[in-house]
């Protein structure tokens, strides 16, 4: 509803103020609880697969090895492979984290995570999920995991963030889109050095592989202490 309220059009000059002011403590908020959960990989997916589909323990065995690298997994935090890539984190001893969106069918946080958000608004969740991670992994998904692909790459390719690994898991399934991605370089589009943004492969280890190569050591990340997270700033 509220995102409904944002985008339908100009309102009254208080309702613009107060939906300003909603999305800033909605900032706020997703800053203060998940400022010291650190250095992250955001794992992208669709809601809808059950435990019992293959991309659900791909899933999982990719969150598992993401903590064992010494990551904080972070989801958007509903079910499906979102939960199983926390899950996989949770079972490893790792931090697990998740931004949830309120929707009119709730989508309720997963039952393996160590701290969530609940945002109203799209953008906001959108930003959370970006700012935190030095790498983002993408399984298969629907419409709404693409949108967060092409907001990964798009990012990227305009040097508003690093050149952080952007890893697709499942060829086949992802097979079309690079195609896609290929024919944008073909006609101009894009530039051909953007192909190299993206990894496609079906191998854990060879994604694990590239993440300690361009993220752990690229960027120099350890593991350390946490601080203490302070009551008066709602950590």
């Amino acid at each position: 509803m509220e995102d409904r309220v944002l985008l339908e059009g100009p309102h009254s000059r208080t309702r613009e103020l107060w939906i300003v002011i909603r999305s800033m403590f909605e900032f706020i908020k997703g800053f203060r609880k998940l400022h010291f959960v650190g250095p992250c990989v955001t794992v992208f997916g669709s809601a809808r697969f059950t435990e019992k589909h293959p991309y659900y323990e791909l899933g999982r065995i990719v969150g598992r090895r993401l903590a064992e690298l010494g990551f904080t997994v972070m989801t958007g935090g509903g079910s499906g492979i979102m939960e199983a890539a926390n899950r996989g984190a949770k079972e490893a001893g790792g931090m697990s984290v998740g931004c949830n969106i309120v929707l009119p069918r709730e989508q309720k946080p997963n039952s393996y995570l160590d701290r969530w958000v609940a945002f109203h608004y799209f953008f906001v969740r959108k930003v959370i999920l970006f700012k935190y991670s030095y790498a983002f992994v993408v399984l298969p998904g629907g419409v709404g995991t693409m949108d967060e692909f092409f907001e990964a790459i798009t990012l990227i390719q305009t040097k508003k963030i690093f050149n952080f690994p952007l890893i697709l898991m499942g060829k086949e399934y992802f097979q079309s889109l690079i195609e896609l991605l290929e024919k944008m370089a073909s006609k101009g589009t894009i530039d051909t050095s953007d192909l190299n943004l993206v990894l496609l492969t079906d191998s854990v280890d060879e994604a694990m592989a590239h993440l300690q190569k361009h993220a752990v050591e690229k960027f120099g990340l350890t593991r350390r202490k946490v601080p203490r997270p302070s009551k008066l700033l709602g950590e």
